[in-house]
């Protein structure tokens, strides 16, 4: 262990990788935020397209960088390189999202969206990779801790930057101007963030890969099996602003609610990574369900109140900025150095899939039924996954996972 401690400080291309990488992400996050910020507004109001259009874009979109994740988590331990599918992913987000300003119909929409998303899938599985081959086991929390906050940085000030843009602007102008902060993390990747060498799979496929990962390896097929029960339960923060406005918030204080979730999102990025270092991060996993639980039960518990929308954004900020930094520390536990990119493709493909159809019997249930019916559907789904967090934790004990890692 004394020597897995010390790997860090051996490895110049450590933590500054980290921190590189954080950065590469904010200015991502930043030219991503200015998009999204307005993208709804433009595809409805400006464009003339429907709500179930803007979802099917939205929903296939996302789908869509999952599935890469796959494919570019795969290739990059069959080469050993992480880099090269980190630089593509966020070189081709970068130059698709400017295109939405000759945008004029749901086809040209649908196809820079899911260019975007592309770009998203490709990076993400490799880049986090890229995160755990960089640092030792013991300090993955922190890692990803670290880069998470950075990242949802970028996610604070785009909105904001928008807001100032567009008393000088139009929308269309916005997704040009969006291409600076894109550009400067295209570049920040390219000069700062270092290749870290890992054993080739020269003659492995897609298949041989997967099946490494899976093949005789319970616990973390245990871990996809609760994750994805958690996200078919999981929704996504379009439905917390949805109750907002139900609380009475404003149409344009709207944007300030998002700006609550992402600000709790960051603060509490690197203290969940910390301490799931220090107490295991199945556990603090276990704290972010349920977390999640209290932002559901605040769903229908609050009522007539505009201020409440604030303190259910901050609670459901808090559940977001605990999962998603930990859920990629936890993985590297799981499987060998050479196979992490294929663990966290497979790992996002079953979460992926499973938040898809999670969010579409979420807003099925409140529009057919009520609110208090999805949320019902959710906090059952999240008790199911946290038992079988409980049953993770006591059959796999940490001790019994190292050799997995290493």
């Amino acid at each position: 262990m004394a020597s897995e401690k010390n790997s860090d400080k051996e490895n110049p291309s450590g933590f500054r990788n980290v921190t590189a990488l954080g950065i590469v992400s904010f200015f991502t996050d930043f030219s991503t935020e200015m998009v999204l910020g307005v993208l709804p507004f433009f595809i409805v109001n400006t464009l003339g397209l429907s709500k179930a259009l803007l979802g099917l874009i939205e929903g296939s979109s996302e789908f869509t960088s999952y599935a890469f994740r796959m494919v570019s988590g795969t290739l990059s331990d069959k080469l050993g390189k992480r880099k090269i599918f980190v630089l593509a992913g966020y070189g081709l987000s970068t130059v698709s999202k400017p295109f939405f300003s000759i945008a004029s119909g749901w086809l040209d929409t649908f196809l820079v969206r899911n260019g975007d998303r592309i770009g998203k899938g490709l990076r993400t599985a490799p880049r986090d990779a890229l995160i755990a081959d960089s640092v030792s086991e013991p300090r993955l929390g922190r890692a990803f801790g670290i880069h998470r906050t950075i990242d949802q940085m970028g996610a604070i000030v785009g909105p904001f930057a928008t807001f100032a843009l567009l008393q000088v602007m139009d929308i269309r102008g916005i997704f040009v101007v969006s291409l600076i902060p894109g550009a400067i993390a295209v570049l920040v990747l390219i000069f700062f963030v270092k290749e870290i060498a890992t054993r080739k799979r020269a003659n492995s496929t897609m298949l041989s890969n997967i099946g490494g990962v899976i093949r005789n390896n319970r616990p973390f097929i245990f871990l996809l099996i609760v994750s994805g029960i958690f996200s078919l339960g999981a929704f996504n923060f379009s439905f917390i602003l949805l109750k907002a406005s139900e609380l009475g918030v404003e149409k344009n204080f709207i944007p300030l609610v998002y700006v609550v979730i992402n600000v709790a999102h960051t603060a509490i990025g690197i203290p969940a990574g910390i301490l799931s270092d220090k107490i295991g991060r199945e556990k603090v996993l276990l704290i972010s369900y349920s977390v999640f639980v209290i932002s559901s039960i605040l769903m229908i518990t609050l009522l007539e109140n505009s201020l409440y929308a604030y303190v259910l954004a901050t609670v459901f900020g808090l559940y977001l900025g605990i999962s998603e930094t930990v859920q990629r520390a936890v993985i590297p536990r799981y499987v060998s150095p050479d196979l992490r990119g294929t663990a966290f493709g497979v790992f996002n493909l079953v979460y992926g899939a499973s938040f898809f159809v999670s969010n579409v019997v979420f807003g099925f249930l409140w529009d057919s039924y009520s609110l208090t019916s999805a949320v019902a559907y959710s906090i059952s789904m999240t008790i199911i996954a946290i038992c079988g967090l409980f049953v993770l934790i006591k059959k796999y004990p940490i001790s019994n996972l190292t050799s997995n890692s290493t």
